[in-house]
C-alpha cells in the first residue's frame, strides 16, 4: 500500500515486509530478522517519502536505515518515520527480556526512544554499521547483522524465561485470565511482576496486555476474509466494540476502520 498524500499508513502495510528465522545461535535471544522495503513508486515524487506508522507491539528492536543502526525502544504510542522511495530498512527483534542484557539498562529507560546503538556499545555498534551497509543486497546485510550479533551472543546472558511466560500468557489470553495465571505461575505479588515488567518491556503487565491485545486485533484482521468490528472486539478480547475503537485510537492515531481499510488494501 502507498500514502498518496503522505497519510500514514501503518508499517505491516506499507512496502514488502518480510520476516526470517534468526540463525541457531540467536533462537534464544530474538524472534526474528526482518527487512521491509519501500518500492521504488511507492512515493509520489521521486524526493518524497512515505510516512510509515509504527504502532506498539511489546518488542524491542536493532533496526539499520541509511547507514546507522538504531535501537527502537519499546512503544506506548504509534511512532511516525519516513521512508525513502526505494529505501529498504532491515532489523532484529529481540525476545521478550532479551533487550535488557544486551543494551545493559531497564527498558523503562528508553520507552518511546530511537536511540543509536553506538549509545550502548560505542566504536563496535558503528564498525557493525560500517559492514552491513559495505554488502551490496538486502540479504547480505541481513547476513552481515546476523553474524556481528552471533559473535556477540556467547558473551550475553539469556533472557530470563519468567518474562517470556508472561508475554505469551498475555499474547493468547484477555487481561483476567492472563494476569490471574501468570501471577500464580510465577508465583509473585502484582508489585514484584510490574517491577520485572517493566526493567524486561518498559511498562507493567498492565500496559503490556493492552498492546499485545492491539496486536491480536490486528492479526485477526489480517485473517479475516469478511472482518465486522463487532466481531473483531469480541475475538480479541475488548468488552465491547466502543473499547475497541477507543484502544486502537490511542495505540495507533487509527480508527479501526481505516486499519482495516489499510490492511486489506
Amino acid at each position: 500500500m502507498t500514502s498518496d498524500d503522505n497519510t500514514p499508513v501503518l508499517s505491516g502495510a506499507i512496502g514488502e515486509y518480510r520476516e526470517f528465522d534468526p540463525p541457531a545461535a540467536l533462537e534464544g535471544h530474538f524472534q526474528c530478522a526482518w527487512s521491509n522495503t519501500l518500492r521504488p513508486d511507492a512515493a509520489l515524487r521521486p524526493d518524497a517519502g512515505s510516512l510509515s506508522a509504527v504502532v506498539p507491539d511489546g518488542c524491542v528492536d536493532i533496526t539499520w536505515i541509511d547507514g546507522d543502526l538504531v535501537v527502537a525502544g519499546p512503544d506506548v504510542e504509534v511512532a511516525l518515520s519516513t521512508l525513502t522511495s526505494g529505501s529498504t530498512v532491515i532489523g532484529s527483534r529481540f525476545r521478550p527480556g532479551a533487550a535488557s542484557r544486551w543494551l545493559g539498562l531497564p527498558m523503562s529507560e528508553i520507552v518511546g526512544g530511537r536511540v543509536a546503538l553506538s549509545h550502548f556499545w560505542g566504536a563496535l555498534a558503528r564498525e557493525i554499521a560500517q559492514k552491513i551497509g559495505d554488502a551490496s543486497s538486502t540479504v547480505g546485510r541481513m547476513r552481515a547483522m546476523q553474524a556481528a550479533l552471533c559473535r556477540l551472543a556467547p558473551d550475553v546472558e539469556p533472557p530470563p524465561p519468567d518474562m517470556g511466560f508472561a508475554f505469551n500468557a498475555l499474547r493468547t489470553e484477555s487481561a483476567g485470565p492472563g494476569m490471574a495465571v501468570i501471577l500464580d505461575r510465577l508465583d509473585v505479588s502484582p508489585r514484584t511482576l510490574r517491577r520485572r515488567c517493566r526493567e524486561a518491556f518498559g511498562y507493567g503487565p498492565k500496559t503490556l496486555d493492552r498492546i499485545l491485545r492491539f496486536q491480536r486485533f490486528l492479526n485477526l484482521a489480517r485473517q479475516a476474509t469478511e472482518p465486522r468490528l463487532a466481531d473483531l472486539a469480541f475475538e480479541a478480547g475488548y468488552s465491547d466494540q466502543a473499547h475497541l475503537t477507543r484502544e486502537v485510537r490511542r495505540l495507533s492515531g487509527f480508527s479501526p476502520a481505516t486499519v482495516l481499510r489499510q490492511l486489506s488494501a
